[in-house]
């Protein structure tokens, strides 16, 4: 008989494993597992009995993922092209087009006149990787960092360029990759969750939505654990007033009880996840406020960040904030950071966005060093996809704007595992489209699992029949950015 491809749960509705273990040797078997599973640090993980991860050595614990809403513009900030700036105001040529897919924004445009970058680049580190001048900080990390410039979608507007970027998919409903990541490899610390987001606080652009960290048909315990700025980072979590923490252990004593006599009569995953849940609320009561306390950091460490890192909610608060959540062991951190989107107006709008997360960005990546936790911690910056050569709209001398383009883009990554100091693949001279070594979602998302110790093909789980999977029936690891 062949082996089952799923190595999550075969049938959602038969018996679990918790209602297994209760009725194997009076209950041992039970106790034993949930004295497993409330370990932190526990390295290995089984779904279903069918497979252990992660399938090989980690390079990388953890992931820090600072999403760039809105798409940067790659060639105002990572691809320098010379001809591009050369050109600047003559019509894009037909042949390096190719009739090509347009959004509707630029459809009815009658031309599409080049636009260079009005911003000087320069070559940085012993690796010489070029930056434009509005990324100075993150140009003094330049050799730590692996750029990646050949990155391509197929998705062409916001909501599924985004959702494919955390889920493989452009259609909502998939799993994220936060939630494939504690599913498949669990928790490194009891005491919080394993996935937590942060969204800056401010900000236009398209909206950031809570199915960019939805678990999917994932159990809902993977679902990703939005951080706010206010008081209480996590909503609803505190107890009301006038109810202790005795009383509240109480009651989860009382409903975990019951909850125990309805699985021994019939299984059911969802009370299995509210059970968990209900556990993890209250350990979390005492672990959220020490770690959203920034009273224990340096005068230094604030200042690497800059000004902003005082003020709950910003961009440099959140990139702080997730790397005292990476000290921590949470698994995967999620930052939503939007505006990127400049159809009009670019020069002055990237600018303003470059001042609020290029400082922040790097001093994540220094941060980390300094406390040797980038060797195991894989940080990610970029967007859902690039943004076009030619000017959407009108141009002047000194204004113009950017449409979307899925068919090129740059993001960066650095630390665990990764390899520092380089630059993958390479675009035409007009930025176009890609001329060498191409990096689809789906490699990328092949990538990240690889360097997690989770072979892509075999994380995953069974649902209406069929056998799902971050990468979808694609994605190849990139074993060029490998360190």
């Amino acid at each position: 008989m062949k082996n089952p491809l799923c190595t999550g749960f075969e049938n959602p509705v038969g018996v679990s494993r918790r209602s297994f273990l209760n009725s194997f040797g009076m209950g041992l078997g039970g106790i034993a597992l949930g004295s497993m599973m409330n370990k932190a640090g526990a390295s290995n993980v089984s779904l279903g009995g069918q497979q252990m991860f992660p399938n090989f050595a980690p390079k990388a614990k953890r992931v820090i993922y600072l999403f760039q809403s809105g798409a940067p513009s790659q060639m105002d900030l990572f691809d320098h092209k010379p001809r591009l700036n050369a050109e600047h105001g003559q019509e894009l040529p037909e042949s390096v087009r190719d009739g090509q897919r347009l959004t509707g924004m630029s459809t009815n445009q009658a031309s599409f006149p080049l636009a260079g970058s009005p911003f000087k680049f320069k070559q940085h580190g012993e690796s010489g990787a070029t930056l434009s001048e509005l990324l100075p900080y993150t140009a003094g990390v330049a050799d730590e960092l692996c750029f990646i410039k050949t990155m391509y979608t197929e998705a062409i507007n916001h909501g599924p360029g985004v959702t494919m970027m955390q889920t493989g998919s452009q259609f909502p409903g998939r799993p994220t990759i936060g939630a494939w990541g504690s599913y498949g490899l669990g928790s490194l610390n009891e005491n919080l969750p394993s996935y937590v987001v942060l969204v800056t606080k401010e900000g236009g652009g398209q909206p950031i939505t809570s199915r960019y960290w939805d678990s999917g048909f994932l159990p809902g315990k993977h679902d990703g654990v939005l951080f706010t700025p206010s008081k209480d980072a996590v909503l609803y979590l505190n107890s009301p007033e006038g109810i202790s923490k005795g009383s509240r252990r109480e009651v989860i004593d009382a409903l975990q009880k019951l909850h125990e006599i309805q699985l021994a009569k019939t299984s059911d995953p969802a009370l299995e996840t509210q059970i968990a849940q209900y556990e993890m609320a209250y350990r979390m009561q005492s672990s959220v406020p020490d770690v959203t306390d920034f009273s224990d950091e340096s005068e230094s460490t604030l200042k690497l960040y800059g000004d902003d890192v005082r003020t709950p909610g910003t961009y440099a608060y959140n990139c702080l904030m997730a790397r005292r959540l990476a000290e921590k062991g949470v698994r995967h951190i999620q930052l939503f950071h939007r505006d990127w989107d400049a159809h009009a107006g670019l020069p002055k709008a990237i600018q303003g966005q470059c001042k609020l997360t290029d400082q922040p960005s790097a001093a994540l990546v220094k941060d980390l060093k300094m406390r040797g936790l980038l060797e195991d911690t894989l940080v990610i910056w970029g967007g859902e996809f690039g943004r076009t050569n030619y000017c959407q709209g009108k141009m002047t001398k000194d204004d113009f704007g950017r449409d979307h383009h899925p068919r090129c883009f740059t993001q960066w990554m650095a630390g665990g595992g990764v390899k520092p100091g380089y630059t993958h693949g390479s675009t035409d001279e007009y930025g176009y489209s890609i001329e060498k070594d191409p990096v689809h979602v789906h490699d990328f998302h092949a990538t990240l699992q690889h360097l997690l110790g989770v072979d892509h093909e075999k994380l995953t789980f069974k649902y209406q029949g069929r056998h799902f999977r971050l990468t979808d029936v694609h994605g190849k690891v990139v074993k060029q950015i490998l360190a």
